[in-house]
This record gives structure tokens, sequence and C-alpha cells, in this order.
């Protein structure tokens, strides 16, 4: 009995594999790059509040900024993003926070004060919450978008609140929606 493949199918196949090549020759464009690269990232186990992972992309290049919590998390990182089909190079920025039993305390503290609020409830549920808090050597950074200015103002509030901190807390808060002036 013979078996007879429909044109259609064999153009459709044809696209497929070219497309898989065109990927594996490293012809993506930078935009369906970088979404390739949030993916990973959003979807990598072990991120957490406390890291904050920021990258670039430019003809195939990856440059990864930023800082984690963990030696481990940098490498682990590193290696996801090198292995995503299309990129051509990485340039590895991220820093490593120091490991500190004062910061991890102070850490978990100003998540209680912040995640603790009410106007944060709907964000504590999240599985990785917007709020991102960088603590590095006693000092609090706040990284991370908010839906408006009202709440970027109480997570700073909040966090200076939760005391410990050497020096002020930074609010690097990007508001989502941000209030029009009349």
């Amino acid at each position: 009995m013979k078996y007879r493949v429909p044109g259609v199918l064999l153009m459709a196949a044809g696209l497929v594999l070219s497309a898989g090549s065109a990927i594996a020759a490293g012809n993506v464009n930078d935009a369906d790059l970088a979404g390739k690269v949030r993916h990973e990232l959003v979807m990598y186990p072990r991120y957490t509040i406390w890291d904050e992972v920021n990258f670039r992309v430019c003809d195939g290049n990856v440059e990864l900024m930023g800082a984690v919590s963990q030696p481990i998390k940098k490498t682990e990182i590193e290696k996801l993003v090198r292995a995503i089909p299309g990129v051509t190079n990485v340039s590895d920025g991220l820093r490593v926070l120091p490991l500190s039993e004062f910061d991890s305390r102070l850490r978990i503290e100003v998540a209680r004060a912040i995640y603790g609020d009410p106007s944060f409830r709907q964000y504590a549920i999240m599985a990785t919450p917007p709020v991102h808090i960088i603590v590095e050597n006693g000092h609090v950074t706040l990284t991370g978008v908010v839906a408006t200015g009202f709440e970027k103002s109480v997570a700073g509030i909040r966090a200076a609140g939760a005391g410990l901190s050497f020096g002020p807390v930074v609010n690097n808060l990007q508001v989502e929606s941000p209030a029009r002036k009349s």
C-alpha cells in the first residue's frame, strides 16, 4: 500500500526545518531573543525577591546586569542564557551579594514589613512578587515595578521602618501607571 504525503504537509515541514536552521544559525531578531531570555529568567526556580537580574540584547549578544544573593545563581543564570538558541555571546555583569547573616536577616525583616502591609497583599501571593529587596552590606535598595506612586511610597516607608539598615533605603521602584499631571 502506498502512502502519499500532501504537498501542504511537505511545505509546512520545510518551513519548520528552515526556521529551525535559522535559529541554529543565529538569525533571530533581538526582540524575539529578549523574549526568550525573559522567559528563561522568569522560569528559573531559584529567582527570588532578593535577586535583581536585568539584561540587554544587541545582535545576539546578551549582557546580564544586576545582583544575585547566591554564587550558584550567577553561574546557573549565565548557563541558562548561553543555552538559548540564537545567543552568540553572554557578558555576565551579575554581581553576587555578600553572604552575610546580618544581610539575610535584614532581607527577611524588610520583606515582612513590605509584604505584610495590606497594600501589598495582591503582590505577596505572586510566584515572584514585583518588589525586589537588594541588601548589600546593610544597605537596602528596592527595585521592581508597582502599580501606583502610593504603593512606591508605602514600600519605601515600610522598608525604612524595618530598622537595622545602614543609611537610607534607596527606593528605585518604577510606577506602572504614574498619576497624570493636571
